[in-house]
């Protein structure tokens, strides 16, 4: 299962603090072991459910926001770093980690993605902050896990959860007004 995790995140290799990059990975580890879903179907499925007929995978969508969260917060190091310094590590951490959580969120059925039992009670933020914690994922990435999306509205976001938020809903809201 770690070789698996170590094709679908080459980007684990950014985290630079190996005790991250092993409690990140062990948090994918769990997730997958937990899921009705396959490394192939993440490579496969629509990254959301909430675009109709949605274009982009889920591996496509993540491996996007990470990027996106990487540059960006290389951007604000490099020009405002001494006033507002963004720590490398746990933006990447939390952008790989923050929709571990859709793996328990989803399944496939009849070869269509929906949400699961699990999923209609509990959503993505909240089981990905669960599969972390296991792991052992210090509070800092957590806290992006369940900043990331519209629950963390309700909460005094981290620079590091700004930027990840940023890069998910860039990469996310273009597609609502592409798919009326």
């Amino acid at each position: 299962m770690r070789d698996a995790v170590e094709k679908l995140w080459p980007e684990l290799e950014w985290i630079k603090d190996d005790d991250l990059r092993k409690k990140v990975t062990e948090t994918w580890i769990r997730a997958l072991q937990l899921s009705p879903l396959t490394p192939d179907d993440l490579r496969q499925i629509p990254f959301t459910l909430l675009v109709p007929n949605c274009p982009v995978t889920f591996m496509e969508h993540k491996r996007c926001v990470v990027h996106i969260a990487r540059r960006a917060a290389e951007a604000m190091n490099e020009f405002m770093g001494h006033a507002l310094p963004v720590d490398m590590d746990t933006v990447i951490a939390g952008a790989i980690l923050a929709d571990v959580g859709k793996l328990l969120e989803y399944e496939k059925v009849d070869g269509k993605t929906r949400q699961s039992q699990r999923g209609s009670y509990l959503r993505h933020p909240f089981t990905g902050v669960a599969l972390a914690i296991e792991a052992g994922v210090p509070d800092r990435v957590c806290h992006i896990i369940a900043a990331h999306a519209d629950e963390g509205n309700l909460v005094k976001r981290s620079t590091e959860a700004y930027v990840v938020h940023h890069a998910d809903f860039m990469s996310f809201l273009p597609f609502k007004n592409i798919a009326k």
